[in-house]
C-alpha cells in the first residue's frame, strides 16, 4: 500500500507544474486526498484537500486562486495544477490519502520537489 506524489520539478516564478499522485497496492476511490507541503527549515503545511467524490475542495490561503485540485476517477490519480509559482512555493510536496470519518491520514506518499526559481 503506497502513494506516490509525481511531477516536481524546477521552474521559473510565474510558470507552472502538476503534480500527480496515485497509488498502488490500494485505490484511490473512497478516499480524500490532500496535499501538504514542507519547505527547507519549515514544517508541513496542509496545501489542499479534495473529497473523495471530488465535488468539495479546499485550499490555503497561500495557494488560493494559483493551485488546484482535481481527481481522475478512472484512473485512480489525483492532480494539483500549479499555476503562477512563487519562490516561496519552493517545497517537497506530498499527497496522502484519507478514509471515510477517519481523523487523520492513513497512507503518506513520497514527495516530490517543486524548486521555483527567481
Amino acid at each position: 500500500v503506497q502513494l506516490q506524489a509525481s511531477g516536481g520539478g524546477l521552474v521559473q516564478t510565474g510558470g507552472s507544474l502538476r503534480l500527480s499522485c496515485a497509488a498502488s497496492g490500494f485505490s484511490l476511490h473512497y478516499y480524500a486526498i490532500g496535499w501538504f507541503r514542507q519547505a527547507p527549515g519549515k514544517e508541513r503545511e496542509g496545501v489542499s484537500l479534495i473529497s473523495s467524490s471530488g465535488d468539495s475542495t479546499f485550499y490555503a490561503d497561500s495557494v488560493k486562486g494559483r493551485f488546484t485540485v482535481s481527481r481522475d476517477k478512472a484512473n485512480s490519480v489525483v492532480y494539483l495544477q500549479m499555476n503562477n509559482l512563487k519562490t516561496e512555493d519552493t517545497a517537497v510536496y506530498y499527497c496522502a490519502a484519507r478514509s471515510p470519518g477517519a481523523d487523520e491520514y492513513d497512507v503518506w506518499g513520497r514527495g516530490t520537489l517543486v524548486t521555483v526559481s527567481s
